[in-house]
């Protein structure tokens, strides 16, 4: 109970959005120490996260019992809990599609072949974002079955997902059996290293 709550979280996929790095019922151990003594989201990484105020801009807060009966794994949540990656943090300019229909990060078009679903575009939808301080711009790998920062751009909150809102970094798969492997974070976000970007301020 006690590694449930506060070091590695188990949690299951619950839909298609992130294929194919991750599928439907795929199990994940999620680190909630990863960010916890002064490490912040870095663009590239999978992260578990509650949606609430975000992806979910008018639902209400979840009672403290419960979240810690989800958080040890006696009780469900409640439904608002998401699985993306981060393209984004705080002081990020993003923005697809342009001529070239690639998604860029401060300007610099990003590889995305290493994840991006088989077949989809980078986006259907253009966009041009400044991400907020202590804010995340979060998408899926399927983008075509992907309900993320895009689809929230005219609600409460933009589409950004807060920083304190990340429950942890999503490090492996463990189950089935036959799909164990490390969740590494893709080589081709390292060409947006110093490209601006700050976000360890929450």
């Amino acid at each position: 109970m006690l590694v449930n709550a506060f070091v590695a979280r188990p949690f299951a996929v619950p839909s298609a959005s992130m294929e194919n790095t991750l599928r439907p019922g795929d199990r994940l151990v999620v680190n909630q120490l990863a960010y916890a003594f002064g490490g912040h989201v870095r663009r590239g990484e999978v992260v578990v996260f509650d949606g609430t105020g975000s992806f979910l801009p008018y639902a209400e807060e979840t009672p403290a019992v419960r979240r810690f009966l989800s958080a040890v794994g006696l009780g469900s949540g409640n439904g608002s809990v998401y699985v993306k990656r981060v393209v984004g943090i705080g002081g990020d300019r993003v923005t697809c599609c342009g001529a070239d229909g690639r998604l860029k990060v401060n300007g610099v078009p990003l590889d995305e072949s290493a994840y991006l679903y088989p077949g989809d575009a980078p986006s259907a939808v253009r966009f041009d974002v400044v991400v907020p301080a202590g804010k995340l711009w979060v998408m899926g790998d399927h983008r075509s079955d992907s309900r993320d920062s895009r689809d929230h751009l005219g609600e409460p909150g933009g589409g950004f997902v807060p920083e304190k809102r990340v429950i942890g970094r999503a490090d492996w798969v463990v189950f089935p059996i036959g799909r164990w492997t490390s969740l590494d974070r893709p080589v081709s976000f390292a060409a947006v290293e110093g490209m601006g970007g700050h976000g360890g301020q929450r």
